[in-house]
């Protein structure tokens, strides 16, 4: 991992062992293959706009075989999620404006 990882070994080595745990149990192959899940996990961090978490599950999706038109779809979802959510709220903001 990277050296951010290695401090939080350092300083929290109880939380950093857990969470690689958690990582390792998610990203196995169950009812969802690997890929579709870092497929999954590429959406969501186009959403949160996490630009870290974007370059780790790109490449990853890579590596479980996704293609690159597979990535963009995923993207795709998170374009949609991000901004769709929102349109309930400007129409209740025109609402309040009388419009």
């Amino acid at each position: 991992m990277g050296k951010a990882n290695d401090k939080l070994d350092l300083k929290l080595p109880d939380v950093e062992k857990a969470f690689t745990e958690l990582h390792s149990a998610v990203f196995s192959d169950g009812k969802l293959t690997v890929k579709q899940k870092e497929l999954i996990a590429v959406g969501i961090s186009v959403a949160i706009r996490c630009s870290p978490c974007i370059r780790n599950h790109v490449s990853k999706a890579i590596e479980a075989g996704a293609s690159k038109e597979e990535i963009l779809e995923a993207a795709s979802v998170a374009l949609l999620m991000r901004g769709g959510p929102a349109i309930p709220y400007i129409r209740e903001l025109i609402e309040l404006l009388g419009e």
